[in-house]
């Protein structure tokens, strides 16, 4: 029974030691069976090295570093020596977890020969409530580095989840009291595999909220991901029409040519003028305004140039010659659209509108910034853009989406701010530049 005791105790050190390893690396490969494997082989050659070498401290270290390093090698995408350094600084906390644990208990139950003599049980139990602290340290480390689903639990969240490993440590404590009035042994074991069975609990209860919120964290982004294909379909479909204006007015064009050198013929110059004046107020509007040497970036600018004038907003912009962008469509559209349609809402609800737009290659970089006028309230969380909108789950989500196509090409953005303007400024380098 004791070594079945023992063997379910290393088992719950080889979780905790998982989940610290998970804080800090990827795994390679999503391959359950295969990490069932190198695990159990870890708790063997574990077992068997914590029983053979009890007698040497630091050999027996030395080994279990090794193997867990080795084994986790395996499971992660991590360097070798990494791997050391990460299982040297788990053993490192779990042997200062287990020194408060025997000072707990040789302050209880006096030295450690009577412990082993006459407070077995007691003894046992303060080494599971030591892997009990020892998972919670391990929660409180992953939660401290900000593991991405770490991050999505909010401070409140956070406190309902740690309240269960507390309760265990409390409920392991009042057991370690209780168990010496217990006159069975077999009473007093079972107590134990209880003891055990809670700290493994609460590290099922880990995974299983960690695996909900990697199902929620692929929902959100493949809402993301849909409401970014539905932005740039809308582009598409408004340049579309756009487009197929100008095939229409090219025809009426041709027609008021005809009409114009008719009455030219016909002397008749007033009438002249009057069509001329007439026709050439609309003009303007039907034309591209701006021409970069790119259509897609001409398509996109136009469109956004059209709906600026529909919205009696003020549109600065200079360009340069960009026919050798080197910049895949889709992070055209991405970058292009988001900042100019970000920057319309923001000019929509001030009383002043005015966008400059700045889009030029210079010493062989592409910077592309826009400045806008704002007014509202601007938030930060854990270095991010937030708001104080309803909708600030999905607010937001472009200028994330252009930080990620910004990060493709190895690039760098600048966010300034202030109670008037906003500005976003991009730097890419088009020497070089992917287009994947």
């Amino acid at each position: 029974m004791l070594y079945i005791q023992s063997f379910l105790i290393l088992v719950l050190e080889i979780l905790c030691c998982k989940i610290f390893y998970e804080t800090f690396a990827e795994k390679r490969r999503k391959n359950a069976v295969l990490d069932g494997v190198v695990l159990a082989a870890l708790a063997g050659g574990g077992f068997l090295t914590v029983n053979l070498l009890s007698q040497k401290l630091v050999l027996k270290t030395i080994v279990v570093v090794f193997i867990i390093a080795m084994a986790m090698y395996v499971i992660f995408q991590i360097a070798f020596v990494k791997s050391m350094i990460l299982s040297a600084l788990f053993q490192a906390l779990l042997m200062v977890v287990d020194y408060l644990a025997l000072l707990t208990a040789v302050g209880l139950f006096g030295s450690t020969k009577e412990i082993e003599e006459t407070h077995l049980i007691e003894g046992t139990l303060t080494i599971v409530l030591s892997r009990a602290i020892l998972f919670l340290c391990v929660v409180l480390i992953r939660r401290a580095v900000g593991k991405k689903d770490a991050a999505l639990l909010k401070d409140t969240e956070w406190l309902k989840f740690i309240f269960f490993p507390v309760f265990s440590i409390c409920t392991l404590l009042a057991m370690i009291s209780a168990v010496g009035g217990m006159k069975n042994q077999k009473a007093e074991e079972i107590s134990v595999i209880i003891a055990i069975g809670l700290v493994g609990m609460n590290i099922v209860v880990f995974y299983l909220i960690r695996d909900i919120l990697e199902r929620e964290s692929t929902v959100r982004e493949n809402h993301l991901l849909r409401m970014q294909v539905d932005a740039q379909t809308e582009l598409y479909r408004s340049i579309s029409e756009n487009l197929e204006k100008q095939r229409r007015k090219t025809h009426e064009y041709k027609n008021q040519i005809l009409c114009i050198d008719a009455l030219a013929e016909n002397q008749s110059y007033s009438e002249l003028e009057e069509y001329v004046g007439k026709i050439s107020t609309g003009l303007n509007r039907e034309l591209d305004a701006i021409n970069t040497n790119h259509v897609l970036v001409n398509a996109i600018i136009n469109t956004k140039y059209q709906e600026a004038v529909d919205k009696d907003i003020l549109f600065i912009v200079r360009i340069g010659d960009l026919s050798d962008l080197r910049m895949s469509d889709e992070d055209i559209v991405i970058i292009l659209s988001n900042l100019l349609s970000n920057a319309m809402e923001a000019c929509e609800k001030c009383d002043k509108k005015i966008i400059k737009l700045k889009f030029v290659k210079d010493d062989g970089n592409i910077v592309v910034s826009v400045k806008n006028t704002f007014c509202g309230t601007i938030l930060c969380q854990n270095g991010e853009i937030a708001t104080t909108k309803e909708d600030s789950a999905e607010h937001g989500i472009g200028i994330k989406n252009i930080i990620h196509a910004v990060n493709k090409y190895s690039g760098s953005y600048t966010i300034k701010y202030d109670q008037e303007e906003f500005y976003f400024s991009i730097l890419i380098p088009n020497e070089g530049m992917r287009t994947d």
